[in-house]
Formats: C-alpha cells, structure tokens, sequence
C-alpha cells in the first residue's frame, strides 16, 4: 500500500535529478518476490517516479537467495510480465527489464548450473553477508567470472567490516570486480559510516556504477529529497559513473 503525494515546489527540482544516471541497474520492483514492492501498481508508481526524475531505463533486480528468496527466470517472468503489461497498458515506453541481486554463499554451485541472469552484456550483479565476509569471496568471483560472467559487486559500502580496511576496495578492482554503490548512502540514509565507505569509494575513483537500491516508499522519499542538496548533486553529475553509457534496450512486446 503506497500513498500519493501532493506536488510541491521540490518536485520541480527533482524532474532532472537522476538524468546524470539514464540507466538504474539496482532495485527492488517486482511484485512480491522479495522484500521489494508488492503489488503492481506499487511497481509502476515506483517506475514512473524513477522516470519523472530522468531515469530512462530501469534494470531492476530481484534478491536471488536460496533460503530466503529462491528466485530463477522461471519464477520472475510472471511478475515482469504482469508490470510489463501495466506499463504498455498504461502508455508507459519507458525500457524495464529486470535480472537478479545474487547472494553469494555456499549455494554458488548451485546457482551456477543454470545461466545467471545478467543485468547487460555478461554483467551480473551480486551481493554478500553485512555480517562478516565470507572467506571464500574471492575463489567465488573467480568461478563467476570462469563461468563467462562480469562481476559487479552491489554497495560495497554497506559492509562494515570493511571500514578498517578501505584497501580491500581496491582489491576487488584488481581481481576484476566493478563495484556499485547506492544513491542513498551518499545521503547518509544506512548511517555516518557508510556515507563516509561511498564517499572515499568516489574520492579514489574506485566506483564504477550507481543504484537507487529502491525497495520501498521510504526509499524514493529520500531520493526525492535529494534534489535540495546541491552539493550532493554536483557530486554526483561530476563522478564519471558508467550507468550513462548502458544502451537503452527496447521494451518487449
């Protein structure tokens, strides 16, 4: 259940505020998959506000855990269908696709028996424990990437136990891994700390895409309040993020 918003001074703002962006290639709605949107016309109020703020293709993706979330292309093709179909009936063209948010852990194997779904090219999209890191993280990206994939690691800002060793941002770079950082955690919506993780990822260079990360009503209100703070969006206009030169895929019919 979402509620609609009256329109103020801050919207008109906020009508360019993810154009730097063009592409977002992480978030959270398909219906009732996960702990995203869940029900359509959530998802396409969530989509048309992403639009209303010069996003122009939206990737979205799915949490594919195996004990929490067991999605596959099988179980997620009728959801996307169902916003597909909302989106045409409701004359929306935007570009909507959607692949999947891998949590990374013993299922890996598993996991890779069947094509991973890929968020562009042979770009995947994966995720790991906020509590520690897992000591085989990298024999894992290795198999990914022996597997034919391209690894892009979802906010690596937002593990903790990583802010005593920035270094191990750079580590991941040179074993081959993208990192994508969320739109939010420049803001300091998930704390201090994190804003401080996503900033330094930016000073060094070290990012190379952004996501909204958008689950909930919450979530877009932060983005919307975005558009005040014009520091952040010098920032973010500035960083010389990739998601701009994703091509726009067309809509299936």
């Amino acid at each position: 259940m979402f509620f609609f918003r009256k329109k103020n001074a801050s919207d008109a703002n906020a009508s360019s505020l993810l154009a730097f962006m063009g592409t977002d290639l992480h978030s959270h709605l398909l219906p009732a998959v996960d702990d995203g949107v869940q029900d359509v016309a959530t998802s396409v109020h969530f989509i048309t506000a992403l639009q209303e703020m010069g996003i122009r293709q939206i990737i979205t993706t799915p949490h594919v855990m195996m004990d929490r979330f067991p999605n596959s292309a099988a179980t997620l093709a009728g959801p996307y269908q169902q916003v597909l179909q909302a989106l045409q009936s409701a004359g929306n063209p935007i570009s909507f696709s959607h692949a999947g948010e891998y949590y990374l852990d013993e299922s890996l194997p598993q996991l890779l028996q069947q094509p991973l779904m890929k968020i562009f090219g042979n770009v995947v999209l994966v995720e790991m424990s906020f509590m520690s890191a897992p000591p085989q993280i990298f024999q894992w990206l290795f198999d990914i990437q022996t597997a034919g994939y391209q690894v892009l690691l979802a906010h690596p800002e937002r593990y903790n136990y990583y802010h005593q060793q920035p270094e191990m941002y750079a580590r991941y770079r040179e074993r081959g891994c993208m990192l994508q950082v969320n739109l939010l955690s420049l803001t300091g919506y998930y704390g201090k700390h994190i804003k401080t993780a996503a900033e330094y990822l930016l000073q060094k260079g070290l990012a190379d895409y952004i996501g909204t990360d958008l689950h909930h009503h919450k979530h877009l209100e932060a983005i919307r309040d975005i558009a005040n703070n014009r520091k952040l969006r010098a920032l973010l206009e500035s960083y010389p993020f990739k998601n701009a030169a994703i091509p726009i895929a067309n809509v299936p019919v």
